[in-house]
């Protein structure tokens, strides 16, 4: 069984549907509510742990209720949470998400993920250099995400850096991560609007640029390629680009291929979008091969 180690937030999602996205100063009425355990490494988690990786989360959460329950989820999920700690004083992370018009919006408050620093990660340094993988996103200390890159680069660990929410990264960084997976809005935050043919080509089976249902745009060294996505009925997108990367990161630790590990990402992530909640829908291994043999 592969290891993976995910550095990252976690939260509780608070979602509304709605058959309307109010416009500022407007008021309409939503159709359901839910709250379920999220944060983008949270859901990484529980993904990769899911398609039957051996996974460590290392993290925070708050000394409340919100707290309590992303715990439990996490160990129900077969996560080991050795290296998750409730910070005093804190409240958890929280996911504020509008599901509108077949697409997502959402406002995170980070809470106890502020208190993921480059010391708390320190501290979970055996657990790093004991996995296959790292996966690390950005809704945590943006200092915390350098340290990291440098220590998985010192150990000769592989990282997978999920630009999201998006922000600038360093050079450095960028070189220091083994793979980066921005959406087209992230990739354009990140390169300042560059011509995207020409930033891929600077990095080979580095950069893979998530199009939704156009699928995953990459350059080989040789050509640039698409990896076609998966048609299905969309219900809930929130969580597609988290299982996207766990399984992306699952597949790449096994030793598929590039192109086979997008193919299995990309259809986890068709699978998760069938469900409401970020985990909700999130596949077992055995519902991916599945769709393969399908």
């Amino acid at each position: 069984m592969i290891r993976i180690a995910v550095v990252g937030s976690s939260s509780m999602d608070l979602v509304v549907t709605s058959a309307k996205r109010p416009m500022a100063g407007e008021t309409v009425l939503g159709e359901s509510f839910i709250t379920v355990p999220g944060g983008k490494g949270a859901n990484q988690a529980v993904a990769a742990a899911r398609l039957g990786a051996e996974v460590s989360m290392v993290g925070c959460v708050g000394d409340d209720v919100y707290g309590e329950i992303i715990l439990d989820n996490l160990k129900k999920n077969h996560v080991n949470t050795k290296y998750v700690e409730p910070v005093t004083g804190s409240a958890s992370g929280t996911a504020h998400i509008t599901l509108s018009e077949g697409d997502n919006s959402i406002i995170v408050v980070k809470g106890a993920n502020d208190f993921i620093t480059p010391e708390y990660v320190e501290k979970a340094k055996k657990v790093i250099e004991e996995s296959d993988i790292v996966l690390v996103q950005q809704e945590i200390p943006e200092e915390t995400v350098e340290y990291l890159a440098d220590l998985c680069n010192m150990l000769q660990k592989r990282l997978l850096l999920n630009p999201a929410p998006a922000r600038k990264l360093s050079e450095a960084v960028i070189q220091q991560a083994s793979f980066l997976t921005p959406n087209e809005h992230e990739f354009e935050i990140l390169f300042d609007g560059r011509d995207r043919t020409e930033v891929l080509t600077e990095y080979p089976n580095k950069l893979f640029i998530t199009e939704g249902k156009n699928g995953v745009r990459y350059f080989d060294g040789h050509e640039e390629k698409v990896v076609p996505s998966f048609e299905v009925e969309a219900v809930d997108t929130t969580g597609a680009g988290d299982t996207f990367n766990a399984a992306f990161a699952v597949a790449v630790a096994e030793g598929k291929s590039i192109d086979e590990s997008l193919l299995f990402a990309n259809r986890a992530a068709s699978i998760s979008v069938t469900k409401l909640g970020a985990q909700g829908g999130m596949p077992q291994r055995v519902e991916v091969e599945r769709g393969f043999e399908a």
